[in-house]
């Protein structure tokens, strides 16, 4: 697409990306690289989609995106969506103690893929860019003593895969291959180079 005939105003403190995303972790990545946002949160139901895991990451992601463009007609907006995959089970939020539980055994001892799409949508209202990012992360054997203990900290909910690798859930990753960020809910670098090349940002960092 050529970008050049559809220049909008780009992201700056005046006019912000509007991050279709209530999580507290996507909020901490982009104060920290100081990239001029505000959070709209989105209620948007992440149904059951058919495809792949990135598709589906890509689709819940462009869904948060269009049901904020509804109330922000004339800024960038930026949804995302974080999935855990080991073979072929997807790993969502758990719904409580018992399924934190049954989730971190599962992975304890593996290799899995954390998966987060994004979507950027113009202020037009157009879907500019969907990308997914993949990265493989490894967790330790971990004992039942463990598994209990981390779920006691109350960590683990509202994280999908059960854990949380920027917190206490650090202790339990032997490696990772791919973007560190990615897996804390959003890939930093795919981003801002996807935000530069739509001329979302004339230039980064941000003055």
């Amino acid at each position: 697409m050529d970008i050049s005939s559809n220049k909008f105003p780009p992201i700056t403190t005046e006019n912000p990306l509007i991050l279709a995303s209530a999580s507290p972790r996507r909020k901490r990545l982009l104060e920290q690289i100081r990239l001029p946002f505000v959070i709209m949160p989105s209620n948007a139901d992440e149904n059951h989609v058919d495809g792949g895991p990135s598709v589906i990451a890509c689709h819940h992601a462009g869904k948060k995106a269009r049901v904020i463009r509804s109330q922000v007609p004339s800024q960038w907006i930026l949804g995302a969506d974080t999935i855990v995959v080991l073979g072929d089970k997807i790993l969502g939020k758990p719904k409580d103690h018992d399924d934190a539980r049954s989730m971190l055994r599962f992975l304890s001892g593996k290799e899995h893929e954390v998966i987060t799409g994004f979507c950027i949508i113009d202020p037009s209202g157009a879907i500019r860019h969907c990308e997914s990012v993949s990265t493989l992360v490894r967790i330790k054997d971990l004992t039942e003593d463990e598994i209990i203990i981390y779920i006691e900290t109350s960590e683990p909910f509202g994280k999908a895969g059960s854990y949380a690798i920027q917190g206490i859930g650090s202790f339990m990753v032997e490696s990772i291959s791919g973007d560190y960020s990615n897996v804390v809910g959003l890939p930093v670098c795919s981003v801002i180079k996807a935000l530069l090349e739509l001329g979302a940002l004339d230039h980064f960092p941000v003055r």
